[in-house]
């Protein structure tokens, strides 16, 4: 068995999602394990963290064991040993900095948003295809274990025929008078804010993958807290939409709904859950647990009283859904899916061309909203 190394640029690296998720949880443990495994070869990631604080940024690599690490994006761009550029920093600033990557013949790998339109991350794909390059977006959410259990059963026709399904996601975000608030203030300023652009990309592809293909959208979207005060104590006015409701067609007759809020509190299963609901059974999705109510449980509503409460709980007859065989964290799928794409030209399912359909299904919504009218969504062989 021989090992090879591969040197990875990671960019935003002291942030949240780039220290906690991509590090943490998927280059470093691989690293740990001895790298990749690729047939009778193992490939071992080396990663640059490249940030804007050397402070942050030194704390950042010792915490996880990280030798490598520089404030110079340019110069690590510059260095043919890295041939892999992944991006976690700021939404805003995302398109520039992959089309530096690009340049600079770096395969990319990205969070979401890959770009603030689609018509831009159309832009970056044309470049990487042009230069041969490989690349990925970051479609973590459904390979979470609760949605991995209901995908196992819609796809095994365990429900029957799926006849609808809801979304529900959100929390209470404080405005920053009573609390701090938990999300920092660009999310809710233009130019990278707002919840449809932020969440709904992640909408798009855990639906499509799990119900089906999305046909149009009605949607809707409104500032429930006009508001808050930002990191340095200042109040600022809330620009972009923190609330969201949409009606989503799916190929083949099906509609459901999404109904998203940072500003409401939670009395459901899971921060996040999605039911569906099908001809043999309904399954509740949260982000670790899954419940099903097959047909021969499902019971007989017939009445309710309205002079007082019959007492019933209508969860008894949900049962947990089979559990799986095993769970790898989102983000290590990702990371691998990635790396053997890039060493042995492995598929891609969530290539850059996924990543720029979660834009556009944003923009649809957008859309819909400032039209007050359904909005067709094309299917992906119908991109320009």
């Amino acid at each position: 068995m021989t090992t090879q190394t591969i040197g990875i640029i990671v960019n935003g690296a002291t942030g949240r999602i780039a220290s906690t998720q991509h590090l943490a949880n998927a280059l470093v443990p691989i690293i740990a394990e001895g790298g990749l495994p690729l047939g009778l070869d193992r490939l071992v990631p080396r990663p640059l963290l490249v940030g804007r604080d050397a402070t942050r940024l030194a704390a950042t690599a010792r915490d996880h064991g990280i030798a490598d690490w520089t404030t110079d994006l340019d110069a690590a761009l510059r260095d043919p040993s890295y041939p892999i550029f992944f991006d976690a920093a700021a939404t805003q600033q995302r398109a520039a900095v992959l089309e530096k990557a690009i340049a600079a013949g770096k395969h990319v790998y990205t969070e979401k948003p890959v770009a603030p339109t689609a018509a831009g991350g159309e832009a970056l794909l044309v470049r990487a295809r042009t230069r041969g390059l490989k690349h990925g977006a970051v479609e973590d959410k459904v390979y979470l274990p609760g949605l991995q259990k209901l995908a196992a059963l819609t796809k095994s026709g365990a429900l029957g025929r799926i006849v609808g399904f809801r979304l529900e996601f959100g929390w209470w975000v404080f405005d920053g008078t009573d609390q701090p608030c938990q999300r920092p203030s660009w999310n809710y300023r233009p130019g990278g804010g707002g919840l449809i652009l932020d969440m709904y990309p992640h909408w798009r592809y855990i639906i499509e993958t799990i119900v089906g293909r999305i046909v149009r959208v009605a949607s809707s979207e409104w500032i429930a807290t006009p508001e808050r005060i930002d990191e340095a104590g200042e109040r600022y006015g809330v620009a972009v939409d923190d609330s969201a409701a949409t009606l989503v067609e799916i190929e083949g007759g099906i509609f459901g709904t999404i109904l998203s809020s940072w500003a409401t509190r939670v009395r459901r299963d899971d921060l996040l859950t999605l039911q569906v609901d099908g001809t043999r059974g309904s399954a509740l999705a949260g982000l670790h647990r899954c419940h099903v109510q097959m047909l021969a449980d499902t019971p007989a509503v017939t009445h309710f009283s309205v002079m007082k409460d019959i007492g019933t709980d209508y969860r008894e007859d949900w049962s947990d859904a089979p559990p799986l065989a095993a769970y790898t964290n989102p983000y290590r799928v990702g990371w691998e899916n990635f790396l053997r794409h890039v060493a042995t030209g492995a598929p891609m399912r969530a290539d850059l061309s996924s990543g720029i359909r979660d834009v556009a299904f944003a923009e649809a919504c957008h859309r819909s909203m400032r039209e007050r009218a359904w909005v067709e969504f094309p299917p992906p062989d119908a991109r320009p």
